[in-house]
């Protein structure tokens, strides 16, 4: 049994991860909560909330509490994180009891915003919470030398929003953040679709569409999917064949937002780390870097080497835990 745990939690607008010291990740759901609308009740969390999202009767609702990498629910979040607490006590075999905890934030959030996240963490009994911010999260996740004197790039894409930072002596010399990511992705395919076809997609489908045929390069071989939707003139259930040069089009304004953003804070480093960031490169984490065509997409336009993360899904929860060790002088660099 172990009293006191020590537990790092990546709370992300798609996906929670929870890391432990002994186990690593311990736990990896979807950030979805179904509630009864009538009476409030929790009816499912995680990956069986997520298979009810459009396929409900009226009164349940399946939600996700967090947007854009932020409560935007407060008690829904509360009430997933207790879950989320028990799950992980059940599937591991021990007593969370005072866990000590280390949570990531978007280096945008205000003040507000990660008071809420600490006030409902240590709403589920948590002993201490400490914030760590996303991008410094990520590179340590991805194993980079966070502590020395060494220029470290990441761009951390994730479900609500994208990170970029520049990290030096375990603090972050330059960054930036933008409220778009994976889902902005999805509305684009959902906009496109409905514009083009008439057709009306859910969230599922058009995650299922970027998943299997998005592309971030415009040249790139011809791919296609057939996916079902609801024709929006007559009503009825309709099959269409997309591809994915078009899917490409959708997205491609996000995507352009995104390498904005990088560009804005390579601009912003001081020109002693230049020229790490010329050898060393810049390293993708979150979900969005697993988009077909990414990586070789930004290393034409940055002209800078350009590195998948070894598991770009879990870098940022696994870097949560792991800087437990280094916590102080991770806050000390951060004052």
């Amino acid at each position: 049994m172990l009293t006191n745990a020590e537990i790092g939690i990546d709370l992300g607008t798609a996906n929670i991860l929870v890391y432990t010291k002994e186990k690593g990740i311990v736990l990896n759901e979807p950030s979805v909560v179904a509630l009864n609308s009538n009476t409030n009740e929790v009816l499912a969390v995680g990956s069986d909330a997520k298979n009810m999202v459009g396929k409900t009767p009226g009164q349940i609702v399946a939600m996700r509490p967090l947007k854009l990498g932020v409560i935007a629910d407060y008690d829904v979040t509360s009430t997933m994180l207790k879950h989320i607490m028990k799950q992980i006590s059940k599937e591991g075999g021990f007593t969370v009891r005072k866990p000590k905890v280390i949570v990531c934030t978007p280096c945008g959030s205000t003040s507000v915003e990660r008071r809420a996240i600490r006030d409902a963490i240590m709403s589920c009994g948590a002993k201490s919470v400490h914030l760590i911010e996303e991008p410094v999260a990520a590179a340590i996740g991805a194993d980079l030398p966070v502590d020395e004197p060494v220029a470290n790039v990441i761009v951390d894409i994730g479900g609500g929003t994208s990170e970029v930072g520049i990290i030096s002596y375990g603090g972050i010399v330059s960054s930036q953040s933008i409220r778009r990511g994976g889902d902005n992705l999805d509305e684009d395919i959902i906009q496109y679709v409905r514009k083009t076809y008439n057709l009306l997609i859910g969230e599922r489908t058009a995650e299922e569409i970027k998943i299997n045929i998005g592309n971030a390069s415009p040249d790139h071989e011809e791919q296609s999917i057939e996916i079902r939707g609801r024709d929006l003139v007559s009503g009825l259930p309709k099959p269409v064949v997309l591809y994915s040069g078009e899917i490409h089009h959708a997205i491609a304004e996000s995507l352009d937002h995104i390498l904005e953003t990088i560009r804005e804070t390579l601009e912003t480093c001081p020109p002693e780390l230049s020229g790490d960031i010329v050898d060393q490169g810049i390293i993708l984490t979150g979900g969005g870097a697993l988009l077909t065509g990414l990586q070789e997409w930004l290393s034409e336009r940055i002209i800078v080497p350009v590195h998948v993360a070894p598991n770009p899904l879990e870098a940022v929860a696994a870097g949560t835990g792991k800087s437990l060790k280094i916590i102080d002088k991770l806050q000390e660099a951060s004052v």
